[in-house]
Parts: C-alpha cells; sequence; structure tokens
C-alpha cells in the first residue's frame, strides 16, 4: 500500500510538471519500464530514488518529505523556527538585507505571504494599515479595506497577484491557503475573471513601464514602488527554502525623496 501511495504522488508531480514517463526516464536516467513500475507500486523506491526524482522534478522540501514518508521511507528535511540557535546565521543574513535596504521598504515573507520581518520603512508604511510581523500579506490586499484603499492601483496590483499565486501554486502543488486566496481574489474582479482571462487588462497608460509599481498612498505622499524577490539558496530546512525577501525600490525621483524623507523624520522621532 505504501508503494502504490508513493506511485500516486510521483505521478501527481509528473503531471504537475508536464512530463510524460519518459521524458521523466530520460532526465533521471532510468528506464521508462522501471519508472512505471514505481507508479504503479510494483517496485518499491529507495531513498537515493526518491531524491533522484525529487530533483529532476523540483519537488519542494515539504513535499519531498511526503513522497519519502509515502514509500515508508524516513522524512529527511526539518522546519526549524526563525528564533532557534541553528537559524541565526540566517536572522543575521534577514537583519543585514533589511537594514541596509533602508531607507526604502523591506520584508520577509514566508510560503503563505506571512510577515516574517519588516524593517523600519515597511513597519511604516504597512502600519497604518495595521499590519505587522505575523500578519498575512495575502488577506490584507484581498479584505483589508485600509490596505486596499492605501493603494491607487489596487486592480492592476491584484492582477499580477494573481499570476503569482499560479506560479507558487505550480511549484508547490495543492496548498489550501494560496489556492483560496486565488479563489477570493478573482471574486474580487467578478464573473468575467472567469471566461478565461484571470483578471481585467492592464490598463494600456501602464504598459510602457518596464516594471508593475505599486502606488502607494502614505498621508499626502505617493510612493510609486517595484519590487524584487530574493530566495536563500541550497536551503536544506523547510521553512527557510520557503523564505523570501521582498526588497521595494521607489520607480520615480519624487518616491526615492519622499522614503528619504520619512527614514529622515523616524530618526528624528527615535532621537
Amino acid at each position: 500500500m505504501r508503494d502504490a501511495a508513493f506511485g500516486s504522488v510521483l505521478k501527481d508531480w509528473r503531471g504537475r510538471r508536464r512530463l510524460s514517463q519518459l521524458d521523466l526516464a530520460l532526465d533521471a536516467d532510468i528506464s521508462a519500464r522501471h519508472l512505471s513500475f514505481l507508479e504503479t507500486g510494483r517496485s518499491k523506491p529507495s531513498r537515493a530514488m526518491v531524491m533522484k526524482l525529487c530533483e529532476r522534478l523540483d519537488v519542494p522540501l515539504q513535499a519531498r518529505n511526503q513522497l519519502l514518508t509515502s514509500a515508508g521511507l524516513s522524512p529527511q528535511y526539518e522546519t526549524r523556527p526563525l528564533d532557534d540557535a541553528h537559524m541565526q546565521p540566517v536572522r543575521q543574513a534577514l537583519d543585514w538585507m533589511l537594514e541596509r535596504h533602508l531607507p526604502y521598504p523591506g520584508f520577509a515573507l514566508d510560503r503563505h505571504w506571512r510577515i516574517v520581518k519588516l524593517n523600519a520603512v515597511a513597519t511604516m508604511l504597512f502600519g497604518a494599515a495595521g499590519l505587522g510581523a505575523g500578519d498575512s500579506l495575502l488577506d490584507a490586499l484581498i479584505d483589508n479595506q485600509a490596505m486596499i484603499d492605501s493603494i491607487e492601483n489596487i486592480d492592476e496590483v491584484r492582477h499580477h497577484m494573481l499570476a503569482r499565486l499560479a506560479t507558487e501554486a505550480a511549484h508547490f502543488g495543492q496548498d489550501p491557503v494560496l489556492n483560496s486566496a486565488r479563489e477570493r481574489l478573482l471574486q474580487c474582479f467578478g464573473d468575467q475573471s472567469r471566461s478565461g482571462a484571470e483578471a481585467p487588462p492592464v490598463e494600456a497608460a501602464g504598459q510602457s513601464s518596464p516594471v508593475v509599481a505599486t502606488i502607494y498612498r502614505a498621508g499626502r505622499m505617493h510612493l510609486s514602488l517595484f519590487s524584487t524577490i530574493s530566495h536563500f539558496g541550497t536551503a536544506e530546512d523547510i521553512a527557510l527554502s520557503e523564505l523570501r525577501v521582498e526588497l521595494l525600490f521607489p520607480a520615480d525621483d519624487a518616491s526615492r525623496s519622499a522614503l528619504e524623507a520619512m527614514m529622515a523624520a523616524s530618526v528624528t522621532e527615535r532621537s
């Protein structure tokens, strides 16, 4: 039964990656016959074989553990909290990136878009909508009216959120939290988003820009910001492999000057 369960999960991941049995077999340097036996439960996989197939299918670490246990093998990857002693180098790296990104906003998110860490300017920007560490940025962009009202181009931002969620769903596989967020986000656009397109088209005026900026309203200021996303390479911890650092940059000189002024004012208040 365990082998059959493994085969079913393996077949599902192969389907997600849009590979035939022959494609995956060639990539993993095994015969298509052997792969077929693994998927039907006629052959029992070794740990090395499970890991090789996971590598070829780009299976995320949590799902690799699931494939291992479904094959009757012990899991390989741990999930450590960020305050674990072994995570100290990671905490230091996060602090280094976020602090040196000032006066621009920067924050770290987990797999479900929950805020893990923020720098001082991100704290000011999101704090106006009541957001802080532990809160969900996904929920805020769908349901938090203060956050929604603070973004002038919210429909455009949500359109790109849908594309991002689709990419993440393809990577992680079935994820109830991400799937639910996608459904709720589609409802924001109404029935027209289900008629073939994921969301209403972006206005032509926004197509000339090389990046899609989010336009925040912060008091009397308008901040046009675009983001870069970084991941930890060669992560062997599940939570760390899913952590991403998002750094926001000004899309124009006015936004750059406004962020510098926000940071200067914050330093003055603390002193």
